[in-house]
């Protein structure tokens, strides 16, 4: 019971502290901090502890990869290649429906906390004479951004919870592919009822636009097909676009300045020693006997805990961070078991209020809250159910 108190203390400092919108990788260390005074760690324990924080070698591919996709972002963004990507699509498809939800799409393939914003007017523009409420447009902009957190490597969440967990990157974007693909068929089936005809692009189409594919689809086969580590693959891409572009060296020092972000080193150090200190303190173990001596099943651990956090927070760093150090050791390498969980601390991100795609989303289009959750609860239930049924069949 003791260690059931003190991980409920600490669970719920870390949530009152994402509440009051403090950077993610101070909580952790904070946190870090509050189970080291709750467990009495001796000098030499924490002393352990930082040492296999900060030369665990995931810890070092971590920041590297997720400095790189900060570089990677600035120079598509730099020069408009999700512009051309967009203007591509209207070229070859022209339909009206599908160039409107590939806007919040295509805007998603780049993490980016004002994306939202920025793909908003593209779905205002495509449906402006169409009879649709700004509870539809809201819910098409911010719905089909979304399915790429769960397998998207550019993404943070879906690289922590394959470092935390000790699962192949690769293997877990299989394993999460249902939840994004279903995403993209509940839109449809949900919404885009009133949306029809056909777009026309801005030019005609070149080899040019087309080009504008290759960087993001460069990455994505080399991480999913060939199985390279991300970092590399990045590393090759940001090279090959520093030299396509003919960046000189002050813009060069521009993209590594705006890649080698203090918060990101921040981020990635708290939750790695929030992990270690969970386990050097004993926590892990110590709760992992109080719930095997009460008889709690492990299902309800794997959708709880995640859901829960990832509701109050609205960010998937933050239920990763906080609940898959615990959930590894329940559920260990089972694939399906950290793919459920992360399927369920997802849907909680989704449904958070406090998400910022949300907030920005019903901000831009004077929406109400409550008609676009109507909207995404329907959509919610069927990820849910279709994450319960591979559970249970894969397990």
């Amino acid at each position: 019971m003791a260690d059931a108190l003190k991980i409920a203390l600490v669970f719920i400092f870390i949530l009152l502290m994402l509440r009051r919108r403090m950077n993610i990788g101070l909580v952790m260390l904070l946190s870090s901090g509050l189970l080291i005074l709750l467990y009495r760690m001796g000098l030499t324990s924490v002393i352990s502890t930082v040492k296999a924080s900060v030369t665990n070698e995931v810890t070092v591919k971590l920041i590297v990869s997720l400095s790189l996709i900060r570089m990677f972002e600035l120079i598509l963004r730099e020069h408009n290649v999700l512009a051309g990507m967009m203007n591509s699509i209207k070229a070859v498809l022209k339909n009206r429906k599908i160039v409107t939800v590939s806007m919040p799409l295509l805007i998603g393939l780049i993490p980016s906390v004002g994306g939202a914003y920025f793909s908003a007017p593209m779905v205002a523009e495509m449906t402006h004479d169409i009879k649709m409420s700004a509870e539809e447009k809201g819910f098409i902009n911010y719905w089909f951004r979304h399915p790429w957190e769960y397998i998207l490597p550019l993404y943070p969440g879906i690289l922590l919870a394959s470092a935390v967990s000790g699962i192949e990157l690769h293997t877990l974007i299989s394993a999460n592919l249902t939840s994004a693909v279903l995403i993209v068929v509940t839109g449809f089936v949900f919404a885009m009822g009133t949306v029809n005809g056909s777009v026309e692009p801005e030019g005609p189409l070149s080899g040019r636009l087309l080009w504008t594919f290759f960087p993001i689809g460069a990455v994505l086969i080399l991480v999913v097909i060939f199985h390279m580590e991300l970092h590399y693959a990045l590393l090759a891409a940001v090279i090959f676009l520093l030299l396509f572009y003919r960046y000189r060296p002050a813009p060069i020092v521009k993209v590594l300045k705006h890649g080698i972000s203090p918060d990101v080193i921040l981020l990635i150090l708290g939750i790695m020693f929030f992990k270690e200190a969970m386990e050097h303190s004993g926590a892990v173990q110590g709760l992992s006997l109080f719930f095997l001596q009460q008889g709690v099943p492990v299902f309800p651990i794997l959708f709880l805990l995640p859901f829960i956090t990832g509701l109050i927070t609205g960010l998937t760093v933050g239920f990763v961070g906080s609940t898959f150090p615990l959930i590894a050791n329940f559920a260990g390498t089972s694939v399906t078991a950290m793919s459920f969980a992360f399927a369920s601390g997802f849907l909680g991100v989704l449904l958070s209020p406090v998400h910022i795609c949300l907030v920005l989303t019903k901000e831009y289009f004077k929406a109400d809250f409550w008609g676009i959750y109507k909207l995404m609860l329907p959509g919610c239930i069927v990820i849910f159910v279709a994450a319960i049924v591979q559970y249970l069949i894969f397990k």
